[in-house]
């Protein structure tokens, strides 16, 4: 079943005000982000990078991990009042409009 941003911002917020108690303070969801991107990093650099995986390392899903990232992003939105699906659209027209050419023309990815 596909999900909108925006079903992801509702049932997120019900989560928390249910199961979760209550929102962490944006300054400790922000800390939480940067440590669940840290586990994808580790996860892409052993993956697909040069370094190996660890024991402990063998059983990580580097989905689940994506989906906790998107989880406190989407924790932090909700928290700041920014709805993910206009913020994302306002993004892709500036993107677009911004990099019509921008990647064509660059000879380093041609």
């Amino acid at each position: 079943m596909s999900k909108t941003l925006e079903q992801a911002q509702a049932e997120v917020d019900q989560w928390i005000k249910t199961v979760g108690v209550r929102y962490f303070n944006e300054l400790t969801n922000t800390a939480i982000l940067m440590e669940e991107v840290g586990e994808v990093a580790r996860i892409m650099a052993r993956k697909y990078g040069e370094q190996s995986f660890k024991k402990s390392d063998e059983s990580v899903d580097l989905a689940d991990e994506m989906a906790d990232v998107l989880w406190v992003l989407i924790c932090l939105a909700n928290q700041t009042g920014i709805n993910l699906t206009e913020a994302f659209e306002r993004n892709m027209a500036k993107k677009t409009q911004r990099d019509a050419d921008r990647h064509k023309e660059n000879p380093k990815i041609s």
